[in-house]
């Protein structure tokens, strides 16, 4: 009796592996959260008088502000690459990854705005008045002025994670060279987390803000990128059929 061979056999559905790692990032993060660790870390690079280098010229100057103002010109250049006539990507492709971004971020800075949660450089531990108060307590204050979690500024580089997804999660029969996307991953990893470290040395976030940054954006990201590809995949289809 025939049987059709495993490699012909098509799954009712088929978890992208990037899924997968983001799982179980969501996991660690999740018992970081549970670890107690945000406070640990804080105390190693904290005192009761406060951060001694939250005003570090290399932190505040140069890997802050100035950081930040790079950031904002790539994004400029990413809206000017979106939009250009001519390019190596499809532009529908291409305006897809600008939207994710922008939704990237303004899903961080939804969810900032309505945090009660304040920052460690405000804490009765490190010097100032407000108390601690879980990130998970939401709703409750915590007596400073709050608006400080997730990460701001790591954003400004886990948005540009949608960049690699064309090269990594390519349309359904098309075929591109995967270092480009694993380029541009490392490079929206590397702004992202390098921002994150600044800002936990300076005593404005706890790790977990930036690791929680990374979730919002990463999700964001591929789950736009995925109804992008279906909507790509569909168009194709109906091309070949000639509707």
């Amino acid at each position: 009796m025939p049987t059709t061979p495993p490699s012909a056999t098509t799954p009712v559905f088929a978890l992208p592996r990037p899924f997968l790692w983001l799982g179980g990032f969501l996991a660690f993060t999740l018992l970081w959260d549970l670890s107690g660790l945000d406070m640990a870390v804080m105390r190693a690079v904290g005192s009761p008088q406060g951060f001694a280098l939250r005003h570090d010229w290399l932190l505040e100057r140069v890997l802050h502000d100035g950081l930040h103002k790079t950031m904002v010109a790539a994004f400029v250049l990413l809206c000017g690459w979106a939009l250009w006539p001519r390019a190596h990507l499809p532009r529908r492709e291409r305006v897809a990854v600008l939207a994710l971004a922008v939704l990237s971020l303004l899903a961080v800075n939804l969810v900032k705005y309505n945090s009660l949660t304040s920052c460690p450089w405000e804490l009765e531990a490190f010097g100032r008045n407000a108390r601690w108060v879980s990130h998970w307590a939401w709703g409750q204050a915590d007596g400073g002025t709050g608006r400080c979690f997730p990460g701001g500024h790591a954003s400004s580089g886990f948005a540009f994670l949608a960049l690699c997804l064309p090269w990594l999660l390519p349309p359904e029969g098309v075929q591109r060279r995967r270092v480009v996307g694993l380029r541009w991953l490392a490079a929206a990893l590397g702004v992202g987390l390098l921002s994150g470290v600044v800002q936990t040395l300076r005593g404005a976030h706890f790790p977990s803000h930036t690791m929680w940054t990374l979730l919002i954006c990463a999700s964001v990201s591929l789950a736009g990128w995925q109804f992008v590809r279906s909507h790509l995949g569909t168009a194709k289809a109906r091309a070949r059929l000639g509707e």
